[in-house]
């Protein structure tokens, strides 16, 4: 099987190079050229199967000058444009040129990564059946039953409801729902409803008419119409305001959308999974997620437990995130000694699988020895791990001794605890802790 070429355009000789580096290590073959878009015929011959532009200030252009020439010799290769700006006008301008996915510095390899499996054409991957090659680590009980309804899920074209808290691989399942899918073929496009501002997220879902607004020189077809066939993925959609959650209601009745600035109806052929890190009972009873909408979206329910309710698996995603940072670090490091794994599978992991990978990437760095022990471990979390060692046992009892603390300061004891407060909420509930008891 050929393995997908990427092509490196612009950027700086430091950076670039550890993309190169990072990216060879993923199995991509990998070529840069300083300015391709003005040498057509380069491009021509070295047919990659997508481009990064790694444009900044720094550079001697803006950047989309590159995504402008390349769209002159090819309008349907996938563009990543990476950028240290990322105003309204310049996000607009960068769609309007032919950008795919638009990624701001700083970033992390994991975010580009994602991009880069969301823009490459299907390459006869193995994707039958659930895989674990991606993160969706775990043979705990809650874990097989997840993966066994996520395979039954996969094959049909429900719209799909994806709950649990941060960090527990929501983009992850529903990237994983969709290569096991008859729809694996076409599109997987991610909209991150937190991360755009309310000005630019209905014309970046739908699109908008050549004159629609200010900026807009030329049609946009809008990221729902660019999972065609595919799968348009809303993650974090209780961020999305109540006016664009009744267009989305709208396009999952009625198969079609008017895109901004237009007057004709477009019919679309999209699956929608959508995704959110609160609890979407609260949202509804504080009006801020329309019911209807949610009875829509809620036909197949997947909801990731945290980490701290399968512990079953911590030693098993240790193991698999040791394994993948030993080839990205070039270290042999084995694996944890007993103290210090016992410590991390008593640990509550409020950051669930994020900060298990964060940490452990953050102790790379500071180049352990062939086994991590306690004092390899970063030293702000080990002094947290005392912190938990002096602390009440029971889960109640560590949430009432924060509120204490923190004089019922809801927000302060979260934060002491490592959790949301959305989390603080649902434990008080759970332990019926209604308020702070009279003195």
């Amino acid at each position: 099987m050929r393995q997908p070429t990427i092509l490196i355009a612009e950027g700086e000789e430091a950076s670039d190079k550890e993309l190169r580096k990072r990216l060879l290590h993923q199995g991509f073959t990998v070529k840069e050229f300083p300015n391709i878009g003005t040498s057509p015929q380069i491009f021509q011959k070295n047919t990659p199967d997508l481009i990064i532009i790694n444009s900044s200030q720094k550079t001697n252009s803006n950047g989309l000058n590159q995504v402008e020439q390349i769209r002159h010799v090819d309008r349907k290769i996938p563009i990543i444009f990476i950028t240290n700006q990322s105003s309204e006008a310049r996000v607009i301008a960068a769609l309007k040129v032919g950008v795919n996915d638009y990624i701001k510095i700083p970033y992390t390899f994991e975010e580009l990564l994602c991009s880069i499996d969301r823009n490459l054409p299907p390459y006869g991957l193995n994707v039958q059946g659930i895989t674990t090659d991606k993160g969706m680590i775990g043979n705990s009980s809650k874990m097989k039953e997840i993966k066994d309804y996520l395979l039954r899920v996969a094959d049909t074209d429900s719209t799909v409801f994806i709950t649990g808290e941060t960090g527990t691989g929501k983009e992850l399942v529903a990237e994983l729902i969709h290569k096991n899918s008859k729809r694996r073929k076409n599109p997987f496009i991610c909209i991150n409803c937190a991360a755009l501002p309310e000005s630019l997220l209905e014309s970046e879902m739908f699109g908008y008419e050549r004159g629609a607004f200010t900026g807009a020189y030329s049609a946009y077809s809008g990221k729902l119409k660019l999972a065609e066939g595919g799968t348009a993925f809303f993650d974090e959609i209780g961020e999305m305001n109540p006016y664009a959650q009744a267009k989305i209601l709208r396009v999952i009745e009625t198969k079609s959308f008017y895109p901004v600035g237009g007057k004709k109806m477009i019919p679309v052929n999209t699956r929608i999974i959508a995704a959110t890190n609160q609890d979407p009972d609260c949202l509804m009873a504080e009006g801020k997620f329309r019911k209807d909408l949610y009875y829509r979206l809620n036909v197949a329910r997947v909801h990731l437990p945290p980490l701290r309710d399968r512990k079953d698996d911590i030693p098993k995603l240790l193991e698999h995130t040791i394994h993948e940072l030993n080839a990205r670090f070039g270290q042999q490091v084995e694996g944890l000694t007993e103290k210090a794994l016992t410590s991390l599978i008593q640990y509550d992991w409020p950051g669930n699988i994020r900060e298990l990978k964060n940490l452990m990437e953050a102790t790379f760095i500071n180049l352990p020895h062939r086994r991590i022990s306690l004092v390899d471990l970063p030293k702000i979390f080990q002094q947290h791990l005392l912190e938990l060692e002096g602390s009440p046992k029971s889960e109640r009892d560590q949430m009432l001794s924060a509120l204490f603390s923190t004089n019922w300061n809801k927000s302060k004891a979260a934060e002491k605890l490592h959790w949301s407060r959305m989390t603080l909420y649902r434990k008080m509930a759970k332990y019926s802790i209604v308020n702070k008891p009279p003195d």
